[in-house]
Formats: C-alpha cells, sequence, structure tokens
C-alpha cells in the first residue's frame, strides 16, 4: 500500500506529517518530487561542461552529473525526493566602514553542510518512526545530500515546486526570495509529489547587466570562470588580471546579482542564529592580510570562510584593498609584499600599482630588487609600468 494513502481518520497524513516534520527539524520550506531521471537538466549540466563554463572546478565531472542525475543510483528504490530550503537571509545590510571587505550573506554564520547534514538526519529519524510514514513491508531508507553531493540540488527545487529558475542560476521562493540553502533526501518512502510552480522572471533581466566581471552570459547560463563567488573561493591561484578591478571590495562570494533581483526586495528575514553574524558581514582588510595562519584558523574556524584557506582571503584582501584604494592600506600590502606568500605577493603588488602614489612606487622597487619568484616579479613591473602610464 502506497504510505500516501491512509485509511486511519486519526493518523496525519503522510504529506502533512513530512512538512510538519521538516519544520520542526529547522526547514523554512518542503515540497516532494518524484524519484524519476533528471533528464533534462542531465543534458544541460553536460553541456556546460563540454562548453567550458565549469572549468575550475574538477569535482563537477560528467560522471558527478551522470550519477547525480539518477535518483536510483542513488538510493536504489528511491521513490521521492523530498526537497528542503533553509532561509539564511539576515536583512538589510549596514553601512559599511571603509578598509572592509565584504562576504555574501549565506557565509556570515555557521558552515551550512554541517548544519543542514543534521538536521536532515534529525528529520529521517523522526520519519522513521511516524505512523504514516513508517513502511511495514521494508525498512525506511534515505540518502540526504546538500550542494557538496552529486544531486542537482536546483534542479530538484524546482521540479519539486519550492522554487523557479532564475536568469542568475539561483533559485526564487516567492516568499525567500533567493536567499536559499537547499537540500534533499531520497527515500524509498512513495509520496505524493507537489506540481511545479508555474512561475518565472518574466521579461526582468536585471541580474545580467548588473554581474561586474559579465558571469551571466545568458540567461540561465553563468560562466563560472568569472563568478566573483567561484574567483574568491573555489579559484586557488591568481585571479586573472582583467577581473581584478570588477571585483570591487568581495572577498569571499559575491551577493550582486541576488541583491537586484526584484523578487528578493521583500524576502522575509531569518531567525536562525546561525546565521547573520555580524563580525562576518565585513572584515577588516588589514587585520586580514596581517593574519597569521593560525590566526585565521581560531577567528574563522567553523565557518564557510574556511573554504577559501587563509592564503586565499589573503590574496581577496589583496585585491580588494587595491579597488578600494585607501593609501592608509599600502604599508600592510607592501608587508605582504616583502614575505608573504607568493600568491598574495602577486596580488599585494597588482594593488600597490593600482593604489599609485610615491610610498606604493618605493614599496614596488624595494621588493623588486630582492624577489626571486618570477611570478611575483612580473607583477611588480606590470604594475610599475602601469603607474608611469598613468
Amino acid at each position: 500500500m502506497s504510505t500516501s494513502q491512509n485509511h486511519d481518520a486519526n493518523v496525519e497524513p503522510a504529506r502533512q506529517a513530512v512538512e510538519r516534520l521538516a519544520r520542526e527539524a529547522g526547514f523554512d520550506l518542503v515540497a516532494i518530487t518524484h524519484a524519476e531521471a533528471f533528464d533534462e537538466d542531465r543534458g544541460i549540466a553536460l553541456r556546460r561542461i563540454d562548453d567550458g563554463l565549469m572549468d575550475g572546478l574538477p569535482w563537477f565531472t560528467r560522471q558527478r552529473v551522470e550519477h547525480g542525475t539518477n535518483p536510483e543510483y542513488l538510493l536504489a528504490g528511491a521513490r521521492s525526493i523530498i526537497s528542503l530550503g533553509l532561509n539564511y537571509y539576515p536583512g538589510p545590510d549596514e553601512e559599511r566602514d571603509s578598509g572592509t571587505g565584504l562576504v555574501a550573506r549565506y557565509a556570515r554564520g555557521r558552515d551550512y553542510h554541517r548544519l543542514m547534514k543534521r538536521r536532515m538526519r534529525r528529520l529521517v529519524i523522526a520519519m522513521s518512526t511516524h505512523p504514516s510514514l513508517g513502511r511495514v513491508d521494508e525498512s525506511l531508507k534515505a540518502r540526504w545530500f546538500v550542494d557538496d553531493g552529486p544531486m542537482l540540488d536546483r534542479a530538484a527545487a524546482v521540479r519539486s515546486g519550492l522554487g523557479w529558475f532564475g536568469k542568475n542560476g539561483n533559485v526564487l521562493n516567492p516568499t525567500f526570495g533567493s536567499w536559499l540553502l537547499l537540500g534533499q533526501i531520497i527515500t524509498n518512502l512513495e509520496l505524493e509529489p507537489d506540481p511545479r510552480l508555474s512561475k518565472t522572471c518574466g521579461e526582468c533581466t536585471r541580474c545580467i547587466p548588473s554581474c561586474p566581471t559579465d558571469a551571466i552570459v545568458a540567461p540561465y547560463v553563468v560562466d563560472n570562470r568569472r563568478c566573483i563567488s567561484y574567483l574568491t573561493i573555489e579559484h586557488k591561484g591568481t585571479i586573472p588580471r582583467e577581473l581584478r578591478p570588477a571585483m570591487g571590495a568581495w572577498v569571499f562570494g559575491c551577493d550582486i546579482c541576488q541583491e537586484v533581483c526584484p523578487v528578493n526586495r521583500k524576502a522575509k528575514a531569518t531567525g536562525d542564529p546561525n546565521f547573520g553574524r555580524r563580525d562576518l558581514t565585513t572584515l577588516d582588510l588589514v587585520e586580514l592580510l596581517d593574519m597569521t595562519e593560525g590566526e585565521f584558523r581560531q577567528r574563522f574556524a567553523g565557518t564557510p570562510l574556511m573554504r577559501a584557506k587563509w592564503r586565499g582571503m589573503q590574496r581577496n584582501a589583496c585585491v580588494a584593498l587595491g579597488n578600494l584604494g585607501d593609501e592608509s592600506a599600502i604599508p600592510a600590502l607592501a608587508r605582504a609584499l616583502a614575505a608573504g606568500d607568493s600568491l598574495v605577493k602577486q596580488h599585494a603588488a597588482w594593488a600597490l600599482g593600482r593604489i599609485g602614489g610615491n610610498e606604493a612606487r618605493t614599496a614596488l622597487r624595494s621588493a623588486s630588487g630582492a624577489e626571486q619568484d618570477a611570478a611575483v616579479n612580473a607583477e611588480i613591473s606590470l604594475a610599475l609600468d602601469e603607474m608611469r602610464a598613468g
């Protein structure tokens, strides 16, 4: 007998039970879809790989897409997918201080991967003992995923009716906008699916021209290689010089395409204390640049910022300081150029050249005489050339 059927009027219906238990576990949204393969989404994802738009993400492979779009592969006997949404929007930002770097809103708190997985595990345990969800013919089976797993989380969210695809690639919901963390539970329970939402972005394209690095190359198509979120988090090497000026003060992620989205204007703020830490809203860039690796680990342990690593965040701080153009940052950049990691030195040289002035020129020339790293010397030479040119 299907678990969506229930002949006991005193037992909570299965669909209602799943929604209630999900909210009790700490989720803001829950929707259900069937466990058939995501054939159309598989084709789209594979084309993105073939077109090079996912370059720089070595883990996003064809095999991962093949597996992640086949629920039966992920869980033998899969019948339903429970799609979950967690609101992380902390509310409008306050005016920030000069010399500070910006952090994407989702990262201003605890690492959501662990948080969501704990809540999904709690939800599955509660489902396994519920009278309308526990199976009599076989035990309940389930696997759960967030975005570090193989499932195409946005495809599952859209098919379940949790939201619709925005032209910036995010999933939009009428209540929470795009400020959502997504998770999925694949289960052998047969649950009645929800319909897809009929809403779309219509003619709106505000997110596309608002992207400073032109990463949204077409509606619904993002070139990962140009995205500020990729450049500041996943990319571990030298940031292309032509993209640095467009990155502004972002040091971890980017919210610009979400900030301009009309759907987000009335987004409901979260009350979850795991998100919205004020000390992570903006970061003192000079302080970040002067941190030791031990100090970095102590300050940001348990937060998403650890993903970019110490040297990556210092690299990002250099780019942000160069874009802010504050001459008071020159001594910190000069120290980084003299004693930092090679990757950090390259971006410190660029930042000094961008700020300009006699103090920056002196720091660059002093470093040039002592530097042995070819990549750093190349950045110093380019910085000096650009200063001479204007």
